[in-house]
């Protein structure tokens, strides 16, 4: 694992221990059964691949809804969602340890098999998967600056 870290800025959607389920618009999507395991929301300033803000989790307290922080990227999970590359970067003041990138690496495998039941639920096609770790510069490299006019994802969740 690299020590590479970038500063970026990221707005808390789901805080930490939530079950509440919100995109980057502040709609509600679902309430899950499970809490969220992190402080989980968007950086603001990109777009990943599937045309959402490019998605951000914050490892350590709970932050409330709305927050602004800015902090490190120290890596990203490269997670597949409908087939469509959709990125998770890794934020925290230090490094991750082993044990705490496992735990991300283990929580977004098992999103994955999740997201893939509720997308055959909804009908909805795609491989679902999660795709391991990368630096949070590649997946900064294949999001986008946002468009000036941006309304939201142009894919429904």
């Amino acid at each position: 694992m690299s020590n590479q870290a970038l500063e970026v800025e990221v707005v808390i959607e789901i805080p930490r221990g939530s079950f509440l389920k919100r995109g980057s618009t502040g709609q509600i999507d679902f309430l899950s059964p499970l809490s969220c395991p992190y402080n989980y929301g968007s950086v603001p300033k990109y777009l990943g691949q599937e045309g959402d803000l490019l998605d951000a989790l914050v490892l350590g307290p709970r932050l409330p809804r709305g927050t602004r922080i800015r902090t490190l990227a120290w890596g990203a999970v490269i997670l597949a969602d409908r087939g469509m590359t959709d990125d998770k970067l890794v934020c925290a003041a230090q490094a991750p340890t082993e044990k705490q990138r496992r735990a991300v690496l283990r929580f977004f495998a098992f999103y994955a098999w999740s997201k893939r039941l509720l997308n055959f639920w909804r009908g909805r096609s795609g491989r679902n998967a999660c795709d391991g770790w990368c630096e949070a510069a590649e997946a900064i490299a294949r999001a986008a600056p946002i468009p000036e006019r941006w309304s939201g994802p142009r894919v429904g969740f």
